[in-house]
């Protein structure tokens, strides 16, 4: 039995606009709506119904059965006798495969609702979709956001990025908090996206304000050399909210890297601390050479040498004057923890006279 003429007119009318409004095609949701109304059939019927179809057009959605014409049936869900295949359609023969109609009067208004419970499927799909393909493009970016909710017993927050129908909320765990920011619901906050993953939700943002891509997008964003690809951050070692050592480097004759970064009296570097609440920034120059590079990292403490200690092992000893041990091991030896992250090495520190004892035994 075929639904109604005008439903079917109204059904087209949101496909077009669906299509045009959310990029969906006509074809597509044609496809799903008839699913779902072979679904909503088989549901309801027992036996076989591998043969059940539907046809839709603009000017008509009718359900049939496929049948093959017989002299005796056997199997009724697939077989109908020639005489009743006749009255359907006068020239059927032996063998043919013939549509018969699935009579039933709601099928007008099951078509109707089934569709549009389709439609609203396909446009929150199509929105989920449209808002990962968004987000996928901003990751590794810095965005700013509004504090949804704070979780009162694991402190893990939820943030809104985004701005209208282009807005979803994205997750900031604690553990991707800084120790020392606080935040109240409403606050307005930068966040660093680490990932966007696909979930049955829709797209799921990850966050962060501890990751060391955030003080790399920082200065990106204020050192137009950077952006430019004058001058190039080969790493980065971070702890969040306390300090932050960052190697820079440029191929460019004349380009100083770390003034680049520091700025006018530390103009540029000074955006980057404040957005980041007062971070200790400490910029050296990158060197292929390990030494060179294990040297400048250990700033801003002077070392006087840098040896490697063994073939093959990213391992090193170094030598500071007595009265720069303190300063090159750091508070808690967050110095040295930091360059050998930097730098990827393992650094023996020792003081210059301790190294004269050393030497002279060996």
């Amino acid at each position: 039995m075929s639904a109604n003429a005008n439903t079917n007119t109204e059904i087209f009318a949101a496909l077009r606009q669906l299509e045009k409004e959310r990029g969906i095609p006509v074809d597509y949701m044609i496809e799903r709506i008839k699913q779902a109304l072979l679904a909503a059939y088989k549901k309801d019927k027992d036996g076989y119904t591998d043969n059940v179809f539907v046809e839709m057009t603009e000017d008509n959605m009718r359900m049939y059965v496929q049948k093959e014409v017989v002299d005796e049936v056997i199997t009724p869900a697939t077989e109908i006798i020639l005489e009743a295949a006749r009255k359907l359609d006068p020239n059927a023969q032996l063998g043919d495969l013939i549509n018969v109609d699935i009579e039933t009067q709601a099928f007008g208004r099951i078509a109707a609702q089934t569709a549009k419970q389709v439609i609203i499927q396909g446009i929150r799909e199509a929105e989920r979709g449209l808002v990962f393909e968004s987000f996928s493009s901003k990751e590794h970016e810095i965005l700013t956001g509004t504090v949804l909710r704070i979780d009162p017993n694991t402190g893990d927050m939820t943030v809104r990025i985004g701005q209208g129908s282009d807005r979803t909320d994205a997750y900031l765990a604690n553990g991707e908090q800084v120790r020392g920011e606080s935040y109240t619901e409403g606050d307005i906050i930068r966040v660093y996206v680490v990932e966007v993953r696909r979930s049955s939700r829709g797209p799921q943002v990850i966050v962060s304000r501890t990751h060391p891509g955030l003080v790399k997008r920082l200065f990106e964003l204020n050192v137009p050399e950077i952006e430019s690809g004058e001058v190039e951050v080969k790493s980065i070692a971070r702890e969040a909210g306390s300090r932050t050592k960052l190697a820079v480097w440029s191929a460019e004759p004349g380009v100083d890297p770390v003034g680049a970064c520091v700025g006018n009296r530390g103009s540029r570097v000074g955006a980057v601390v404040d957005e980041l609440h007062g971070e200790k920034m400490d910029i050296v120059v990158w060197s292929e050479d390990p030494c060179e590079f294990v040297a400048a990292a250990l700033s801003p403490a002077r070392v006087l040498s840098v040896t490697p200690t063994a073939a093959g092992v990213k391992a090193c000893r170094v030598v500071v004057p007595d009265d720069q041990l303190s300063l090159a091991i750091g508070k808690e030896g967050q110095n040295a923890r930091l360059a050998a992250r930097l730098t990827g090495y393992k650094i023996d520190i020792k003081p210059a006279s301790q190294a004269e004892d050393m030497t002279e035994a060996e």
